[in-house]
């Protein structure tokens, strides 16, 4: 895969530099850092965005993320070592990921109201957003990671 630009480098004045200060505050929201993590590495897989994939998944690991449950992620609707919020955070991802004509059903919006405060809900919706502005960015421009 050959880079086709580098598109930090040639972004709009200020693009960049406003997409990577509203992540920072999505990190600093009290969102679960764990959900966080999975979100923007489900996003990513969603997605096909490698350079996402791959730094996501080094900052889970270094945030304390097993091995196994990064495994699961693909699959994570099966596996028990979800707990009941990260799941909703997680189909709440990934409908929003692929809107359809309905938008985001009311029953996953229901789950996430469930588990979640308004703040925090705040948050992962623009943490959503914003990981798919990255993945929107990186796929086009074959960014390759910085392994």
């Amino acid at each position: 895969m050959t880079q086709r630009i580098d598109f930090a480098a040639v972004a709009p004045d200020g693009f960049f530099a406003g997409v990577l200060q509203a992540a920072e505050a999505v990190a600093k929201s009290g969102l679960d850092a764990a959900v966080q993590e999975l979100v923007k590495l489900r996003v990513s897989q969603l997605n096909g965005c490698l350079y996402c994939v791959d730094m996501h998944h080094r900052d889970a690991r270094a945030a304390g993320e097993t091995e196994t449950r990064l495994a699961h992620l693909a699959a994570w609707r099966e596996s028990a070592l979800f707990t009941a919020a990260e799941k909703a955070a997680l189909g709440y991802a990934e409908s929003a990921t692929h809107l359809g004509p309905e938008g985001v059903p009311d029953d996953v919006w229901a789950g996430i109201t469930g588990h979640f405060t308004d703040r925090e809900i705040g948050a992962l919706v623009a943490g959503v957003a914003l990981m798919n502005t990255f993945n929107r960015i990186a796929v086009p421009s074959r960014t390759p990671p910085q392994s």
